[in-house]
């Protein structure tokens, strides 16, 4: 009868020297760059700069006389900003190959259960951010510029600077994509058994106060901003909450059989 390996001795004689590991480092940032490049191409291809920055400009126009265009104060602002543009735009659309270019790097210092745990983790955490982005620019950016321009004086004319509304855009983009991760860190936080589910239902009033004031922190000072970033980051929280829940109660299980073949039969 053959002796079933410890999780313990799932990784003996992995390990690899230093110098391969940065070597390893070096191949996946390649890889990584390689893939932003391919997406660049053929987001450059279509729908091009001038398409990007009609779809990043659209909740703002909306707001504005129908012939009004955002301006251009710096001198390179009308070539570095499409720019700039496209290279963000290239790294979400390459964010899942970087994802797992990551993974790959990480993997080989992983148990099984730990590399089929994370694979979903970073499946859903794409997904998560592409969410917290769309809501920005389905949902958040029409309602906060008819907020604003609600308060606009008649004898005030909104021609914003192409530079200040594409870096405000972007950090909104950032600021709700990584709010956008609170499940997952929530479900990372029980897995690694720095928390348990009990305190996380108990810290949940203060959660809420927490999610009010990085909304406040990190969004226009309009309410409606805050109120968008904040109440979304609180029903995650519960989600997470939720689906850590979950792997709780099925992960020991499946950990047990992969360590005990036999005992699960």
């Amino acid at each position: 009868m053959s002796e079933t390996p410890s999780k313990e001795d799932e990784l003996a004689g992995t390990e690899q020297p230093f110098v391969q590991h940065l070597m390893e480092l070096r191949n996946r940032l390649l890889y990584s760059v390689g893939g932003v490049l391919v997406a660049l191409a053929l987001l450059a291809f279509w729908p091009g700069p001038d398409g990007l920055m009609d779809f990043i400009a659209h909740p703002i126009k909306m707001h504005m006389p129908p012939d009004a265009k955002l301006i251009a104060v710096g001198v390179f602002s009308p070539f570095i900003v499409p720019l700039k543009v496209l290279g963000m735009a290239a790294v979400l659309l390459a964010l899942p190959w970087i994802m797992y270019q990551l993974w790959a790097f990480v993997a080989p210092g992983l148990y099984m259960h730990e590399k089929k745990f994370a694979l979903p983790l970073i499946f859903f955490g794409s997904l998560l951010a592409y969410g917290g982005i769309a809501f920005v620019q389905l949902f958040v950016l029409d309602r906060m510029f008819g907020f604003i321009q609600h308060f606009t004086p008649s004898s005030v004319a909104a021609t914003p600077d192409i530079a200040s509304y594409v870096e405000a855009i972007l950090s909104l983009y950032l600021a709700f994509g990584l709010a956008f991760q609170v499940p997952i860190v929530v479900i990372l936080l029980v897995r690694l058994g720095i928390v348990d589910i009990a305190k996380l239902k108990s810290f949940r009033g203060y959660f809420i106060v927490l999610s009010f004031v990085i909304a406040a922190v990190v969004t226009p000072p309009d309410v409606l901003s805050q109120i968008s970033l904040a109440v979304p980051m609180c029903i995650l929280y519960e989600i997470g909450i939720l689906g850590a829940t979950w792997f709780s109660r099925n992960q020991p299980k499946k950990e047990e059989e992969e360590a005990d073949p036999d005992a699960a039969a």
